[in-house]
Parts: structure tokens; sequence; C-alpha cells
């Protein structure tokens, strides 16, 4: 039974979403991780307007390193949490500087290493920027892992093992980002698309309309 409705997962999301594109904007690869950082408890959208700013006026990592605390504050404050971001940005650009001669580094273990980077982070990073398969679990991936009994539980680690267990290893990235935006614009947390989506048949969402 699980077998046929990965396969069902699978072909929907890809009529649905064939070409799925990190929403994040970015020009240079520490943009990225800095702009996946910032995306923590936000939306995408929030952050790119924030990111425009910021990475217009500060454009090098040397720049964003040595920029006044208070102003990084004032520009990303719009998207909350902006007291530990504005360090965190400062944190990521001195530790490329010094430990990875300013290149975003290829290993979770390195990415890790950097202020406010953990493996979700770390995972979008692999997959989008170098195409390692990798498979990010966010708050979308979470819940509609949850509704179409992919996983039970809300623990990022466990529900990544079991997603990598379902879904062949070189499509790691596109279920990831597929999932993300099914999550952001169809199954959403209030008021889900529920009327024409063709796996309500295996979702356990409790208030799905039929």
């Amino acid at each position: 039974m699980m077998k046929k409705n990965i396969l069902l997962i699978e072909e929907y999301l890809d009529e649905l979403i064939p070409n799925p594109k990190c929403e994040l904007v970015y020009n240079k690869d520490y943009e990225l991780v800095i702009a996946v950082m910032l995306s923590a408890q936000t939306t995408d959208k929030g952050v790119n307007k924030v990111t425009k700013i910021l990475f217009k006026k500060y454009d090098s990592l040397e720049k964003l390193r040595d920029a006044p605390l208070d102003d990084l504050k004032q520009i990303i404050k719009p998207i909350g949490n902006f007291n530990r971001k504005a360090l965190n940005i400062k944190g990521i650009s001195k530790a490329l500087l010094d430990n990875f001669q300013g290149v975003v580094p290829r290993t979770h273990e390195e990415l890790e290493t950097l202020p406010g980077v953990g493996r979700k982070t770390a995972n979008v990073v692999l997959g989008e920027l170098f195409q390692i398969p990798s498979l990010a679990v966010d708050t979308h991936v979470i819940r509609v892992s949850n509704r179409l009994s992919l996983v039970n539980t809300n623990d990022p680690v466990l529900i990544e093992e079991q997603l990598k267990k379902y879904f062949q290893k070189e499509n790691w990235t596109k279920i990831h980002k597929q999932l993300v935006l099914f999550g952001r614009y169809n199954c959403k947390a209030i008021k889900p698309e529920c009327l024409n989506c063709k796996l309500k048949s295996i979702c356990k969402y409790d208030k799905k309309v039929n």
C-alpha cells in the first residue's frame, strides 16, 4: 500500500510542480546560505524583501562582516528575530572568510560550523548549490508528510530519515522542493486546497473538504 501511495504522491507532485525552484533570491553562493538562515520562522517572500536591500548595500563578505550590527538589525527587522540573525550574518561572513577562503563548503559538517546554520539549512545549500542529493525538512515538509501518512512525528531528523527511505536518492532534492511548494501553496496550514487535490484519498487531515 505504501509503495502505491508513494507512486501516487510522486506522480501528482510531478504533475502539479514539474520543475520546482527555490524561491529565495540570490546571486552569490554565500547569499543563499545567509538567505536560508534568515528564512527560519518567516517567509521566503519576506526574506527576499530584506536581502534585496542587504546584499545591495553590503555586496561582499568583507562588507557584511564589517557592517555595523545596528544597521544589519534595522535592515532585517521586518522578518523577526533580527537580533540573533544579524549576529549570524556577521558570523557566517567571518567564518567563510577565516575558515573557507570565502568559499561555501560542500559538506554537512563544514556548513554546520557556520553560525545559525543547522541541518535544514545545510541540506538546502547542498541540494541547491551543489546538486548533492539532500532532503531538507521545514515546517511545510513536516505538515505535508504527516497529513499524507508518510510519517507520524514532528521530529525533522526522523522525518528526513523516513522520507529518504521512500524516495530515490536522485530525487531527494526535487521532492524536498515539491513538498515545500505544495505545502506553501496547496496543502496550507490553514484552509488547504483540498477540493481538487488528487491526494485527498490518502490524506488524514481531519478538516479536509471532500
